[in-house]
């Protein structure tokens, strides 16, 4: 056990030794990889921010639940025990009352509601589910409709639907840049990975010659290429957390002049590991096949 791990030691100081021997190169493969993540990083954290932006927008996840004009006090508190049967999330009552009082205090609607005979709106609900899927919401909304005393139940499932079908689309296309950038880092670690084997054909001959195993010449080549990839990762998520923070200011801005407040957040822990990890694997899977095909020459 401890000659193994002393020989991956030797093998990670070997490709750390590698990696600086060649400070120009090793920062033009770090680049290259590190915008080869930066498109799919980005859209992942731009379309983790757009379904906040989503959650949080005003009425998208709320279900509008009206009472019968003629419910009492009796039918209104039996809809809320179902409502808190349910466990569908959060909710609050308005009762007419007060919604009244809302319309009387815009411009203009005063005189109009004090010549009403009487109080026209009903009781109402404002329910924000939990499971906000459009097929959940329908399905909380048709179960509503038949509750007793219940005049009608609004839901913009028209909206949340085309919403959420972005949604999709976006994870779509963001999956097939993601295929397609993941092919050329592997392409780049690939060729670098090559060259390296190229440039130490003596050596790995030499090593062959004295009894050195194929596992042992490949390891410092796979270190090498993971932590490659590794470090290219940990530049992309440098450069997509820039470019975030150069457009916070106006995207706020854009939010604040449409009445609401939103502010785009980096990529957190997990967005930070998923990009670090995608590039040490795809460098390790570069050097991989490029050693297998490169060794086999000196067969």
């Amino acid at each position: 056990m401890n000659a193994w791990l002393t020989q991956h030691q030797a093998a990670l100081a070997s490709a750390f030794r590698r990696l600086l021997a060649a400070p120009l190169n090793t920062l033009l493969s770090l680049l290259v990889i590190g915008i080869a993540l930066t498109l799919p990083g980005t859209g992942y954290v731009l379309l983790d921010n757009l379904r906040d932006l989503g959650n949080t927008a005003s009425g998208v996840q709320q279900i509008s639940l009206f009472m019968q004009l003629e419910a009492t006090r009796k039918d209104v508190g039996e809809i809320e025990n179902r409502l808190k049967a349910a466990s569908t999330g959060k909710w609050r009552f308005v009762p007419k009352e007060e919604a009244l009082k809302r319309i009387k205090s815009n411009e203009g609607m005063a005189e109009i509601v004090a010549s009403l005979p009487r109080n026209p709106l009903p009781d109402a609900f404002i329910v924000e589910p939990t499971n906000t899927t459009p097929e959940a919401l329908e399905i909380l909304r048709k179960e509503m409709a038949g509750w007793p005393r219940v005049a009608h139940v609004q839901l913009d499932s028209a909206w949340v639907k085309r919403f959420d079908a972005f949604l999709k689309l976006g994870k779509l296309v963001l999956w097939m840049l993601a295929g397609i950038f993941a092919a050329g880092l592997v392409a780049v670690t690939f060729n670098t990975i090559r060259l390296q084997v190229m440039a130490q054909a003596m050596e790995i001959e030499v090593a062959r010659m004295i009894g050195a195993t194929d596992a042992f010449i490949r390891r410092p080549f796979y270190y090498y290429g993971a932590l490659q990839g590794l470090f290219g990762g940990l530049l992309a998520v440098g450069l997509v957390s820039g470019g975030l923070a150069l457009l916070a200011a106006p995207v706020s801005q854009l939010a604040a002049l449409y009445g609401g407040s939103f502010s785009l957040h980096g990529p957190g822990i997990s967005a930070v590991g998923v990009m670090a990890g995608a590039g040490a694997f795809l460098g390790w899977l570069g050097a991989q096949l490029s050693v297998s095909l490169s060794l086999r020459k000196f067969g």
